[in-house]
């Protein structure tokens, strides 16, 4: 999904996050269902549900069971299907302090956060501030970037569907101030140049913060008022924020890292750079997710009827995708922001999700379903739940009668496999400005790649939670990451052949590792 990535010390991505993209304490619970008439956050007119509810009560089962089985503290979801909205907490806020989850519970949101600053971009190109095909010197005459040509060329509409080819992972710390951005693009002329600029699809934070920043350029405004003027005001969005100290009295749900089975409360896991607000910074709750949602798919009025967007905007997001690929599924590519998705039925799957320390959220949408479901949760393994939910097809099938794309594991013999075998190489840039090299070996074994992260001296480590064991093929060169006994991840990866038809890069969760050897 999608992603900020959780962190090895209290401000960087962790290796494991960058490779991969995932004590159930059920003490507490609250939940509403009903329908609600109109979009935007204060849209929920619900009225109690009854826990024998056969629409939902199969869901919540689920949630629970998962909670129990992988150590997550709490979780809050938000479910739209068949006209009928349906928001719960689920166990506690915090090992260190308990308190019931509900659908008020505040909860990062990381990636998610990219919706809104597309959705803002979109904003100013319908009052005639932006033009998504324009390039960004239009609106930063002094962009620097380290491919030849590409600061020159590349436009809005690129960094909004993650197709300006410079190394993504770029999460440097630039303060708190209303400097960061400034200070955190000026940093990205050093970001290397992996492909041709429009050419392929990787998953590209620096990108989005790039789209902020020229957010903050138009409107005169740092990046979080100018959203909240835009966006998060007339929406009425009033637990969707940047800044803690905004949200003070609210309900908000901690951080857990995992160990040996064991949720772990983990008081660094909140913090984010201001550097990163635009690709990852928001926080908000189930209910104003779900009404994010809702508006999305509606005509583009918010409470009141007050006109935020068109619908033809609202349409153009999730359309007119650029380069397809993997990013846990299958891609068509990204629109403008979103991540466009195929179904076995010809039906359009929109998505988003993130991820920061300790805290994963999913968020998917099939308008052309009337369907939407958010999930959030306070624990590194949240991811477990996360992918349960919008990636595997259980809740598409469920509530939206759509499935995935059809993916069978085959055995392919050691020829086949051949091509693919060698160490695959990435990099990501941490919070202090230090490039870290990510290295990976596969190698061929009974009919699948074996996959081995190799240590900065080049060693193989063993196998850790949420990384993949082996690759096994489902078609040329898209393989389904497998666990150690074998059973599939329920994500997806792909390599890419370079002009001379030969494999160059292995893409994970998003992110392009070139072949080495």
């Amino acid at each position: 999904m999608a992603i900020m990535e959780p962190s090895s010390d209290e401000r960087s991505p962790s290796r494991r996050g960058v490779l991969r993209g995932a004590a159930g304490l059920l003490i507490g619970a609250a939940a509403v269902s009903g329908v609600a008439a109109t979009a935007g956050c204060s849209a929920f007119r619900s009225k109690a549900r009854s826990d024998e509810d056969e629409l939902f009560g199969e869901l919540d089962g689920k949630i629970e069971k998962v909670m129990k089985d992988h150590a997550i503290p709490g979780v809050a979801v938000g479910v739209w299907a068949k006209g009928r909205e349906h928001v719960r907490g689920y166990g506690v806020t915090s090992l260190a302090n308990p308190q019931p989850v509900d659908g008020d519970t505040l909860f990062r949101i990381g990636s998610t956060t990219k919706t809104y600053t597309g959705t803002a971009v979109m904003r100013l190109v319908e009052a005639g501030k932006l033009n998504l095909d324009a390039t960004v010197r239009t609106y930063l005459p002094d962009f620097a970037a380290a491919g030849p040509g590409v600061a020159e060329a590349v436009t809005l509409r690129q960094l909004l569907n993650h197709t300006p080819g410079w190394l993504g992972d770029f999460y440097q710390d630039f303060g708190r101030g209303e400097d960061a951005l400034t200070r955190y693009v000026t940093g990205m002329a050093a970001l290397p140049q992996l492909t041709a600029l429009g050419s392929t699809f990787a998953y590209n934070n620096a990108a989005i913060d790039l789209a902020g920043r020229v957010i903050e350029k138009v409107t005169g405004s740092t990046y979080e008022k100018a959203v909240q003027d835009l966006l998060l005001d007339p929406l009425k969005c009033e637990r969707t924020r940047f800044f803690a100290d905004e949200l003070v009295g609210y309900r908000t749900s901690a951080s857990h890292t995992v160990a040996d089975g064991k949720a772990k409360f983990d008081a660094s896991g909140w913090y984010i750079p201001r550097s990163l607000g635009p690709t990852g910074g928001l926080m908000s709750t189930a209910k104003e997710q779900l009404a994010w949602a809702r508006f999305h798919m509606g005509d583009g009025t918010g409470p009141g009827g007050v006109r935020v967007l068109s619908r033809d905007s609202l349409v153009a997001m999730r359309s007119n995708p650029g380069p397809g690929g993997t990013l846990a599924v299958e891609l068509d590519g990204m629109g403008v922001a979103w991540h466009l998705r195929p179904s076995a039925e010809g039906v359009r799957i929109v998505q988003h999700g993130g991820t920061w320390r300790g805290q994963h959220s999913g968020f998917i949408m099939v308008p052309d379903r009337d369907f939407a479901l958010t999930v959030l949760t306070n624990s590194e393994s949240g991811s477990k739940l996360v992918s349960d939910l919008t990636v595997d097809d259980w809740a598409l099938k469920k509530y939206a009668g759509i499935s995935n794309l059809p993916a069978t594991p085959q055995t392919l013999s050691a020829s086949q496999l051949a091509p693919y075998e060698g160490r695959y190489e990435g990099q990501v840039i941490f919070g202090d400005g230090k490039p870290v090299d990510l290295r990976v070996q596969l190698t061929a074994d009974q009919g699948r790649l074996k996959y081995r992260a190799l240590s900065p001296e080049g060693d193989p480590m063993d196998p850790e939670p949420g990384v993949p064991e082996t690759l096994a093929f489902y078609r040329e060169d898209y393989v389904l990451p497998m666990d150690g006994a074998g059973k599939p991840f329920g994500s997806r990866a792909n390599f890419l052949r370079g002009p001379d038809g030969r494999v160059q890069w292995f893409r994970e969760n998003g992110r392009l590792s070139r072949k080495a050897a």
